[in-house]
């Protein structure tokens, strides 16, 4: 599976930032997608992951209320809704996908190492 991320970019805090990851390829086989961020200097973080059928969602403690991931199925993209973005949101961040099992859940969905392909990287730069 190819991913292509997109939609990053600079913002001022408590705005809102739209992001997309396509995917093209082998993508029946792709079950789970997500999104992941990195700060400098920091470790990659697990932001929020859907299961590619289902309505399965999980989200990481510090972007609950305010981020929602959703897919679009014929477009082959699933988007990162960020809303009252703060300056701590700031990140390179990543969409990731993998095969997925049905009984997988949350710790799962949330640990990168499970993710077997990984897009280019966008930047969110959230201003103070």
């Amino acid at each position: 599976v190819q991913l292509q991320a997109s939609g990053g970019g600079l913002v001022q805090a408590g705005g809102s930032l739209r992001l997309s990851c396509a995917a093209s390829g082998r993508t029946f086989s792709t079950s789970a997608l997500a999104w992941f961020r990195q700060a400098p200097g920091k470790v990659r973080d697990f932001v929020a992951a859907i299961r590619w059928s289902g309505s399965s969602s999980y989200y990481a403690d510090s972007v609950k209320g305010r981020f929602t991931i959703s897919r679009d199925d014929a477009k082959n993209t699933v988007y990162l809704q960020m809303n009252s973005l703060k300056t701590e949101d700031t990140a390179v961040y990543y969409c990731a996908a993998a095969p997925a099992g049905p009984s997988f859940g949350s710790a799962w969905f949330s640990t990168s190492a499970n993710y077997n392909s990984w897009g280019q990287g966008t930047q969110v730069t959230v201003s103070s």
